[in-house]
């Protein structure tokens, strides 16, 4: 088949001289590629001028319900995908981690939009910053998105979770992406993005898909775009330098080459679990997508006096792999993605014997099931053993992107932890230990040169994810060879497409600017008590005074005794009087809260459904007995859960004593109904 390009609202099939795409395993040409006649000035143009504002209309909240609902419709489909992904050489576990796993983060960020955004479509970052001594002038950080387009490059080893893991957090943002994925496996991507288009749940100009060469793509990139890029060192560099991305300051972040290491610790001897799960680690992702992961370990940092033992189990484990065509049920690795992709490996591993012996695989005869070993791009797992740590280079430098990985001994945990930094910057580094020292050692001497670390041991190793398993949860990336740059990280990914700027002015501009309250801006008066009314007749800035109330030392006592707090400073005057901050008995904070709520809340049924939580909870002054207490309640927020029917209202509270200085501050949070209840 002729693989197209959807650009500009359409698809688009190139010209005649097209990039011929091969089944991995049979060497059958499966597809061509070609980006010839597409014009990509006008390709960014349709992403600026038509899926931006359509993007940028909607709330995160919308955003992350299209995203779920896409999520959803790719579930329902995902059989065409793993059908199509053996082509690529994936077995059906490599393709779950691909295609699962990529539909997988679409869910989390849809999760994380609707949990920790505003239904906004500005992101307010941090407390406002107080700039003036009466608080009438302030400044705050808000994000709202570039106006650009995201170019998102990706490898060819994840065709599904390589594009939808840049453009989950890139849609959140409200930023719409241009889809470039390596040419080997676009036939995957090609489909994926067949189907999301079919959907209609994306604006138009949302996504565009280029299949095969980008052409002169990045000649036309402005300050508004953000490229995203995954593949080797050499290329990103190439890329980071292009004129238009330095003359115009466009964003640029790389996720490249990377050394990892996992480290036996020194406790974790022959016979103890730990010894065991590090063996099975190592195998696995030496074997997974047959090596072919930027996160797979490619160095096996182990105690010198349990070296041949390691080797010895790892040689055991690697030769019940079978290797072979990944539609069969036994098979446990397929091949590499290409022929070509076969011959680089081998050039490095021949590069890597220079200095390292070869312990099992290499380029002897080797047993491939249901596979012709001249068409099919299949290696064995290969594994070297490097004794010379002082003066080997290769190992640190040489990345064998396939099924390859190499031992190396170390004396002592600092000499473990020299030897993994010298990958020069990486992904991830894991640790397989019982003891907690040794990991925290391990940790804070790897950190400096890892953007993950991962640290394993018997009680955790049931629900860990791998030490090759990047999570939308955390960041994905790494200093150094590893790029420098950072993917994924819950919110933090979705910051990476938008600008973040310094608002300064009065607190009333701050809250038009964003849409929440802050303290003093001006209140509002709500007509009713707020708890009367509806999410949606509530405003931003609704406030309710309270009366005040007089606290007793009766009161102070009763709690005591409800609550079974009987702390000093609460029942004791004369310890009390000890206490430099007191200077005599005081009330209960979270009597001050109850009292509080005894204030303001509206006890009668009506569209209040729940106090859920408070947030933020300080305690400022003590209130002492005889001091009185009052309450300010304002609608600090609001986020409407549409297929719920009600909203989450975020109220800035704040108690105050008889002299207006205020005794405690918070958020209370409450769950509010839709509409009016009678």
């Amino acid at each position: 088949m002729r693989l197209k390009s959807y650009v500009c609202g359409q698809w688009h099939e190139g010209g005649r001289e097209a990039t011929l795409l091969r089944d991995a395993t049979t060497g059958a040409v499966i597809a061509e590629a070609s980006t010839e006649g597409i014009d990509f000035q006008r390709v960014l143009a349709h992403a600026r001028e038509v899926g931006g504002p359509a993007l940028r209309a909607l709330t995160f909240h919308q955003r992350a319900a299209i995203i779920k609902s896409l999520a959803r419709f790719l579930t329902e489909r995902k059989d065409e995908f793993y059908t199509l992904s053996y082509a690529t050489g994936a077995t059906k576990s490599d393709s779950w981690i691909d295609i699962d796993g990529g539909i997988g983060t679409l869910f989390v960020y849809a999760s994380k939009g609707m949990r920790e955004l505003p239904d906004s479509r500005v992101y307010v970052d941090g407390a406002p910053e107080m700039l003036s001594k009466s608080g009438t002038f302030v400044g705050q950080h808000i994000c709202t998105p570039l106006e650009g387009a995201a170019v998102h490059i990706n490898a060819f080893n994840f065709p599904v979770w390589g594009m939808l893991e840049k453009l989950a957090p890139t849609l959140l943002a409200g930023v719409p992406a241009i889809v470039k994925p390596a040419t080997a496996t676009s036939f995957l991507t090609e489909c994926v993005v067949r189907r999301i288009v079919e959907s209609g749940l994306l604006p138009e100009g949302a996504l565009q898909l280029v299949c095969g060469s980008a052409g002169d793509l990045f000649d036309h990139l402005s300050c508004q775009d953000v490229v995203a890029f995954t593949g080797s060192a050499s290329t990103a560099n190439a890329l980071r330098t292009h004129p238009s991305i330095v003359a115009k300051s466009v964003r640029f972040t790389a996720e490249t080459d990377s050394l990892n290491s996992s480290i036996l610790g020194p406790d974790a001897a022959p016979g103890t679990p730990e010894f065991d799960l590090f063996v099975r680690e190592v195998v696995r992702e030496m074997t997974v997508k047959a090596g072919q992961k930027c996160t797979a370990i490619r160095k096996a940092l182990v105690p010198a006096a349990a070296c041949e033992a390691v080797v010895e189990a790892l040689r055991a484990s690697l030769g019940k792999i079978v290797v072979g065509d990944p539609r069969l049920e036994q098979v446990r690795m397929g091949p590499v993605v290409s022929l070509a992709q076969r011959r680089e490996v081998r050039e490095q591993v021949a590069r890597l014997q220079r200095e390292a012996q070869l312990v099992h695989g290499g380029d002897g005869a080797f047993e491939i099931a249901g596979a012709d070993s001249d068409k099919g791009a299949f290696i064995p797992p290969t594994l070297l053993l490097c004794r010379d740590t002082a003066s080997a280079t290769a190992v640190h430098e040489v990345e064998a992107f396939g099924p390859v990985s190499t031992v190396i001994p170390y004396r002592d945990m600092d000499e473990a932890i020299a030897l993994a930094r010298r990958g020069g910057g990486s992904l991830v580094s894991s640790v397989f230990t019982a003891d907690d020292a040794a990991a925290a050692h391990l940790v804070l001497g790897l950190a400096p040169f890892h953007g993950r670390i991962l640290v394993v041991n018997r009680s955790c190793a049931k629900e860990s994810t791998g030490h090759g398993s990047p999570l939308p949860h955390l960041v994905h990336g790494g200093p150094g060879r590893a790029g420098g740059g950072e993917e994924m990280g819950g919110i933090r990914g979705v910051l990476h497409y938008m600008q973040r700027t310094a608002v300064q002015g009065t607190p009333d501009t701050i809250v038009a600017v964003t849409g929440r309250w802050m303290r003093g801006a001006k209140p509002r008066d709500p007509g009713v008590h707020p708890f009367r009314k509806p999410f949606h007749d509530l405003a931003i800035g609704d406030t309710f005074f309270s009366a005040e109330r007089e606290v007793t030392l009766e009161d102070i006592e009763r709690f005591a005794e409800l609550s079974g707090d009987r702390f000093y400073a609460h029942m004791s005057e004369a310890d009390a009087a000890r206490n430099p901050l007191f200077g005599g008995r005081v009330a209960h904070g979270y009597f001050l809260v109850s009292a509080a709520a005894g204030l303001f809340v509206d006890p009668a049924y009506g569209p209040v459904l729940a106090n859920y939580g408070i947030d933020g909870l300080r305690f400022l002054k003590p209130v002492k007995p005889g001091d009185r207490i009052k309450v300010r309640l304002t609608v600090k927020e609001k986020s409407l859960r549409p297929t719920q029917g009600y909203g989450e209202v975020r109220w800035d509270t704040e108690i105050t004593n008889q002299n207006a200085e205020p005794v405690a501050q918070y958020d209370v949070l409450t769950m509010v109904s839709e509409r009016a209840i009678p």
